[in-house]
Parts: C-alpha cells; sequence; structure tokens
C-alpha cells in the first residue's frame, strides 16, 4: 500500500473509482458521473491552489483517493477545508482509507488549515464509523437535503480539529 500525491495520469483510474460510486451507492448525493477530463482539471486545480489530492495504491494500482477544498466560499472560511476519500470496493477495509486521510490531514494542517469537514450520506452508516474512528465528531445533521434514486437522503456533517502549526499565514485571508 501506497500514498502518493495524484498526478494526471491517475484521472482515468481515480475517475473510474467515483463513478462506481455514484452509480452504484447512495455514498454521494451525485448522479453524474464524472469525465476523465474533469478529473484531471480538479486534480491540477486543488494542487495549484495548494491543497492536496492524493491517491492510494494496492499492488500498484490505484485503489482509493482523497481530496479536499475549502469548506464553503469566502475569506472567511479559509481555514475549514471538507474532504472526499473514495476507495474502490475491494480496498475498503484494509487501510487505505486511513492512509489517505492521514496523509491529507497532514497536508491540510501545514498549508494553515484548522478544521476537516466531511459531509457524509446518513445511508453510508459505515463512513460515519470510520470518521468518528479517525477523531470526526458528528456537528449537525441536516434531514432531507439529498436526493437520488428516488430517495431524500439525509446529510451528517462530522469535523475534527487538526493540529496547525502555530503559523497559519500560508493561507491567504
Amino acid at each position: 500500500m501506497r500514498v502518493r500525491a495524484a498526478g494526471p495520469g491517475d484521472a482515468a483510474a481515480v475517475a473510474a473509482i467515483w463513478n462506481q460510486v455514484i452509480r452504484d451507492t447512495l455514498i454521494t448525493f451525485n448522479s453524474v458521473e464524472k469525465h476523465v477530463a474533469e478529473v484531471a482539471g480538479l486534480i491540477a486545480a486543488r494542487q495549484a491552489a495548494g491543497q492536496g489530492f492524493f491517491v492510494g495504491e494496492r499492488e500498484g494500482a490505484v485503489a482509493g483517493f482523497a481530496t479536499y477544498g475549502q469548506f464553503r466560499a469566502g475569506a472567511g472560511y479559509v481555514h475549514a477545508m471538507e474532504h472526499t476519500v473514495l476507495l474502490a470496493p475491494a480496498a475498503r477495509g484494509r487501510g487505505l482509507g486511513r492512509a489517505l486521510m492521514a496523509a491529507l490531514e497532514a497536508h491540510a494542517a501545514a498549508a494553515g488549515a484548522h478544521v476537516m469537514v466531511a459531509g457524509i450520506s446518513a445511508a453510508n452508516p459505515g463512513a460515519v464509523a470510520f470518521h468518528a474512528a479517525l477523531g470526526y465528531a458528528e456537528a449537525g445533521r441536516m434531514a432531507e437535503v439529498g436526493r437520488k434514486a428516488g430517495r431524500w437522503l439525509d446529510l451528517v456533517l462530522m469535523q475534527k480539529v487538526l493540529q496547525t502549526p502555530p503559523d497559519t499565514a500560508r493561507v491567504q485571508v
């Protein structure tokens, strides 16, 4: 198992993982599949903005990814980030998610982020448990804010205060 920064050549593998989740689960409320070019653009944009985009490999193949961006727009939120972490089904429960999150949180803290937010479908209790095991605390639930597959879905918001360096001047306000 290896975690590394994503590159443009990882876009197809990341899109394949993301699209399986979009097509087959209620993990994300999104029902529109990602195009490889869109994912490549997101990887480039996040990295250009100083935000992390990591892939996790198992046996030399991309088996998961994690990325983060600003939680909400506006200067008042520059120290609050929201992340996405997704794994291929065969990679779940093997430590790759924890490794990706450790890399992501360390990167975000070094870049001056103070809080990491997780927006989790309540239809995915495994993700709620995963985040709780990583030290995330439930900050709220929003009833029926998502809709997919003919169902109204609740959103669970969880957050973790990161151990940020004392000088957070790297994040522009």
